[in-house]
């Protein structure tokens, strides 16, 4: 391979290392995004099955107050059916005590399910408590290795610039030229010959073009795809 030829290679790696830094720009933030939404939705769960916890809390007690006054009172009501004197009396408490044993009924039916409830969301709170503090502990790590590339992205971007002008110093304008007209419109620019063919385009080559590649004296291009050819090894 001629000297050209690696310096043109070493100019297409910095080019490529480039890109990718030049596209961190775009993929980095977006995957901080991502990852302070995961903390967010974890910690969203957390605190809406404490709050549903903390509220089927209190509608328990308040279930259960509401239920000992309901029972006081219906005592009240079965202790003024001993003391009635008349028929019309007695209609009207024993509906006042059925109506009561139906408040309690109905009362004791959803304490039940909110007791049901309080047992799974005692359960699950200490799992969603878990999970979130766990993503919060590798996202916060991810987070800060992110954050440290992204500082150094300008940095690497400087480095590598620099690099590339001392690549284009040591090569022939037409040569630089060439190259920059060549990766406009095709992205890699230099290519190994594979099977005899450029693995560029995949096109055969013909044996005496490809001894010259092979001898390296000079810059060759393939006539199908315009890439820059080299001899990367044996056949």
């Amino acid at each position: 391979m001629s000297n050209t030829a690696e310096l043109l290679l070493q100019l297409q790696g910095i080019d490529y290392q480039l890109g990718e830094l030049e596209r961190s720009k775009g993929y980095l933030p977006d995957m901080i995004e991502n990852l302070n939404s995961e903390i967010g939705n974890a910690e969203e769960e957390f605190l809406q099955t404490k709050q549903k916890r903390d509220e089927d809390i209190l509608a328990k007690s308040e279930l259960e107050g509401s239920i000992a006054q309901a029972s006081l009172a219906l005592e009240k009501l079965k202790t003024q059916m001993t003391t009635i004197k008349t028929n019309r009396e007695y209609d009207a408490i024993s509906t006042e005590i059925d109506h009561k044993k139906q408040e309690i009924q109905q009362m004791e039916d959803e304490l039940l399910t909110v007791m049901a409830e309080l047992e799974d969301l005692d359960a699950k709170i200490e799992d969603v408590q878990s999970r979130s503090e766990e993503i919060a502990k590798i996202n916060d790590e991810q987070l800060k290795a992110i954050q440290s590339e992204m500082d150094s992205v300008g940095t690497k971007i400087k480095i590598k610039e620099n690099e590339r002008k001392n690549i284009l110093v040591r090569l022939d304008s037409l040569v630089v030229s060439t190259y920059e007209r060549i990766k406009r419109g095709k992205g890699s620019v230099v290519v190994a010959v594979r099977k005899r063919a450029c693995s560029g385009c995949f096109k055969a080559l013909p044996p005496q073009l490809v001894q010259e590649i092979r001898r390296g004296e000079r810059l060759i291009t393939c006539d199908s795809c315009g890439r820059i050819l080299y001899w990367e090894g044996d056949d």
